[in-house]
Order: structure tokens, then sequence, then C-alpha cells
């Protein structure tokens, strides 16, 4: 079975208000939920510490019986608990990379050389690379071997301005997560509505705006993937 490289943050806090943050859970599970029939996965971060949830997304446990399973799966729970770091992981071994997001991706995924490294060692080995609500901030500084940004020219999506003042969390945040993806040459896309799912796919970068764009990036990454495989296949015989 092909392996899955999950990102998801270590970092708990909001600003400098006292705010919690983390791991938006759902942007964990429902993205689990999809791929684990298919691939190996293995959950790595920034710390070995056990990683934060955000207390707001765990409502879900309450009110979604999918997420309070993977809740109480032990077997998940444990990967949360005990995340592997970069230096545990041979990216060579994995098809794809995908950076859950919540708000604390913020503060310690932007300036993570080592992510960036596993990142641009699976994408130009012809990898995919995923991303949903605030994971697209673990790929603004990826660099490819020629000195490219990786996002530089794609079509991409990530958690809004629009999205980040309803929620009240804007003034709260380093950075304007928008307008660093605009910044590193992309064009950016959004719903129409705040808050409905947006998934895009650019070439071997599929993105995903917010929560409700995660089953979606996983479902696209799924029908994708064997095509890409076959077009690899294709080559590798023609050369």
């Amino acid at each position: 079975m092909e392996k899955l490289l999950i990102a998801v943050t270590n970092h708990a806090a909001l600003g400098t208000g006292g705010k919690k943050t983390g791991l938006w859970l759902r942007e964990l599970t429902d993205f689990y939920h999809e791929v684990k029939n298919d691939f190996e996965v293995d959950i790595i971060s920034t710390s070995r510490k056990r990683v934060p949830l955000d207390p707001r997304s765990l409502m879900a446990v309450l009110t979604n019986k999918k997420t309070r399973a993977y809740y109480m799966n032990d077997e998940l729970m444990d990967k949360i608990k005990n995340p592997f770091v970069p230096e545990d992981i041979d990216a060579q071994d994995y098809a794809a990379i995908y950076f859950a997001g919540g708000h604390g991706t913020m503060w310690d995924f932007p300036d993570n050389s080592e992510l960036q490294e596993i990142t641009k060692t699976i994408y130009e080995n012809g990898g995919m690379v995923l991303a949903v609500c605030h994971g697209p901030s673990g790929l603004q500084n990826v660099k490819l071997s020629d000195g490219r940004y990786l996002l530089s020219g794609h079509v991409v999506t990530g958690f809004s301005d629009k999205e980040e003042k309803l929620m009240g969390l804007y003034k709260h945040i380093p950075f304007s997560l928008e307008q660093a993806l605009k910044d590193r040459g992309t064009l950016y896309k959004q719903s129409t509505f705040p808050m409905a799912a947006c998934v895009l796919q650019s070439g071997r970068l599929i993105t995903g705006q917010n929560p409700a764009s995660t089953k979606g990036v996983a479902q696209k990454f799924l029908e994708q993937w064997p095509e890409l495989k076959k077009e690899q296949a294709k080559h590798e015989q023609e050369a």
C-alpha cells in the first residue's frame, strides 16, 4: 500500500490574548476517512508533543457521529498523541503530503524548513501536494530546486480574509493567508459565500478553502492520483 503523509500543527496559542487554537479536528478526520483504505497514513508535526486540538473544532465530536468515532479511535488518536517529526521520516517513501489546517499552522508551518524540504522532495518525485483551510500556510515558502516558489503560477485557495473577519479572528492572526498566497504569484480564488466549499486543482497541487472543503480535497486526490500514475508510467515507457 502506498504511503501518505499528513502534516498537522503543534501550536496551541492564538495571538497574544491567551486564546487556544491548534489542529481543526475534522480537517484531519474527514480527510483520513476518505484515504485510509487506499493509503497507509502517517502524521507528522513540528514537535513530538501531543498535537493540540482547537477547542472550537471539538464541537463536532458532539454533533457528528463520524467525527466522534474517529475521536474515540485509539489508532488514529495515538498518531496525534505521538506524532512523527521531520527527522523520523524519509520523504522518498510518500506519494503525497496533505497539510491540515487550524489557526495554529499560521505560527509553526510557514518557516519550518524541514517540512518545506519534505514537500519539495515529494513534489519533485512526481507526488501530489494537498492543503486545506490554513494548511496552505505550510506551502507559501516552499521553494523548488530551481529556486521558484512551489505555488508560483498555480491557482489556489485557502482560508479567506472574509472568513477570518466573520470568525472575529482577523486581528489575532500573524498575517493574512489570502494575501500571502497572492504574494507568491498565485491566482487566488474563493467561494462566493464564506464557509462554503471550494476545492481547486492546479497540476499536482490541490487546495481547499475551509473545513467544508476537506472531503472534496481528499476525493479530488483519490480521483486524480491513479490518472497521474498512468501518465507517469506511460512517460517512463516512452523514455
